[in-house]
């Protein structure tokens, strides 16, 4: 298991933040890089949400399947995806802090074929510099909007 770790300070007030983690209509419009979201599901917030995310990564379009497991309103969202032969769970925690907010996105990668185990290791930098760039345009978009 690999687990990665982001915190961000975001001067905005803690429920914009969760709306943008927590909606991911909102989220797709904070990250430049997600191209399309198609849902799966009737549901749209909250546990029980299924959507297909398409990213832009390294000039190609690739696409995965999450699902909402864990919701607590103002404060923590859990999103799960097994693909490539890896359960990918990543939360979003909000807290306020004085000043605004602060943002943790725990990630932990859990292989479960062979050729995961042996790559997933390998991607960790790749995948941890992706979501520093999803905790900063986070950042922005919410920062933006309290302005």
């Amino acid at each position: 298991m690999s687990t990665m770790t982001s915190v961000r300070h975001i001067a905005a007030p803690t429920a914009r933040v969760f709306s943008t983690v927590a909606d991911i209509t909102n989220f797709s419009k904070a990250v430049p890089h997600i191209v399309r979201v198609d849902f799966l599901s009737e549901q749209r917030v909250g546990v029980g949400t299924r959507f297909r995310e398409t990213r832009l990564m390294n000039g190609r379009e690739a696409a995965t399947v999450l699902e909402v497991t864990e919701y607590i309103e103002g404060e923590r969202i859990r999103l799960v995806s097994d693909s490539q032969g890896t359960v990918w769970d990543s939360v979003f925690t909000v807290v306020p802090r004085e000043g605004g907010s602060e943002l943790t996105l725990v990630m932990e990668a859990r292989p479960h074929k062979l050729l995961a185990k042996l790559t997933t290791p390998l991607l960790k930098g790749f995948i941890a510099k992706a979501l520093e760039k999803d905790m900063d345009a986070v950042k922005a978009w919410c920062e933006a909007r309290h302005a």
